[in-house]
C-alpha cells in the first residue's frame, strides 16, 4: 500500500549511503546533479536517483589558480 514511501530518502539517509555530509547532498541537489523534492523544509530524494551520482569523483576538485601561480614563480638562485 505505501510502497512508494519506502523508495524515498532524506538528505541524511542519502549522505550516509554516499559517505558524504548532508551539506554535500544539498549541494548536489542545488547544482541539479541530484533530483529532489522539497517537502516540509526537507529535501526528499528517490532511492533510484542515487545512481545519477554514483560515478562522481570523491573529494574536492583542485583549484587551478594555485597550481598556475606555482608554475609562474621564477626560481631565485642565491
Amino acid at each position: 500500500m505505501y510502497k512508494c514511501a519506502m523508495d524515498l530518502l532524506s538528505t541524511k539517509e542519502v549522505a550516509e549511503r554516499l559517505g558524504v555530509s548532508v551539506q554535500r547532498v544539498q549541494a548536489l541537489v542545488k547544482a541539479g546533479r541530484l533530483p529532489a523534492q522539497m517537502i516540509g523544509g526537507t529535501y526528499i530524494i528517490k532511492e533510484a536517483d542515487l545512481k545519477l551520482v554514483e560515478d562522481r569523483k570523491p573529494g574536492r576538485p583542485r583549484k587551478q589558480a594555485k597550481k598556475q601561480k606555482a608554475e609562474k614563480k621564477p626560481k631565485s638562485k642565491g
